[in-house]
């Protein structure tokens, strides 16, 4: 009796397709995952930027790779792929960066997909404004449906989401406090670099004043004795 090992089902990590359709598209994407990555550094959180996610186990063919997709209560950090069943935690936010020419599919089967496995939140963002007048739309999963999210607000980050130009900005809820960007960070940087640069200067000055005062009282001491008491 001749016994059949199945082989091993393969689940591809990658398309060969372009992670985004133009640089504007490609630069969106890659300015959320920073932020967002930057903001939940010390949750037990996992960005992912235009990955597959697989859904179905068994089905190497059931999957789609969102724009960036958020994944509460797994260890953070890279993945080739997210499988869901063997992660155990559904993505609880999904974007997608959109155009015409994914509208049908980021807007029908996209959009029905993340409604159906239970995505809390999906939010669509077309950094041209091609298809979307306002450039940013959200969803919220409400029994199970989407409505939409007319505040800006998420409730899965704790964040105001705006948009400013050809990014989205993300503000957050307790204080207001916008969330930088890598640029914005390195301004900050810098900024802060001269500043201390700027007080270390001051204090060199105040030190070297401080001396002279010293030498001076001294050559005082020395042609007058001590002062009286």
């Amino acid at each position: 009796m001749t016994t059949t090992i199945a082989s091993p089902i393969y689940y591809p990590s990658g398309d060969g397709q372009p992670v985004a359709e133009t640089f504007d598209h490609f630069y969106v994407i890659m300015i959320t995952i920073a932020v967002l990555r930057q903001y939940l550094q010390d949750e037990q959180a996992c960005i992912l930027g235009n990955q597959y996610l697989y859904y179905e186990e068994g089905s190497p063919n059931k999957r789609c790779a969102p724009d960036v997709m958020v994944i509460f209560g797994v260890e953070p950090g890279s993945r080739d792929n997210y499988k869901i069943w063997e992660e155990g935690a559904v993505p609880r936010v999904v974007f997608e960066i959109t155009s015409p020419s994914t509208k049908k599919e980021d807007d029908g089967f996209k959009k029905d997909l993340y409604e159906e496995i239970g995505i809390s939140e999906y939010w669509q963002f077309d950094p041209k404004g091609e298809w979307i007048q306002e450039k940013l739309r959200g969803y919220r999963l409400v029994n199970g449906q989407y409505t939409p999210i007319v505040s800006g607000q998420s409730n899965e980050f704790g964040l105001r989401l705006e948009v400013d130009g050809s990014l989205i900005s993300f503000y957050r809820l307790d204080n207001g406090e916008k969330l930088l960007i890598p640029d914005e960070l390195y301004d900050l940087a810098q900024q802060l670099q001269s500043r201390l640069r700027a007080e270390q200067a001051k204090n060199n000055a105040l030190e070297a004043h401080i001396r002279d005062m010293q030498q001076k009282f001294e050559r005082y001491r020395k042609l007058f004795g001590d002062l009286p008491d």
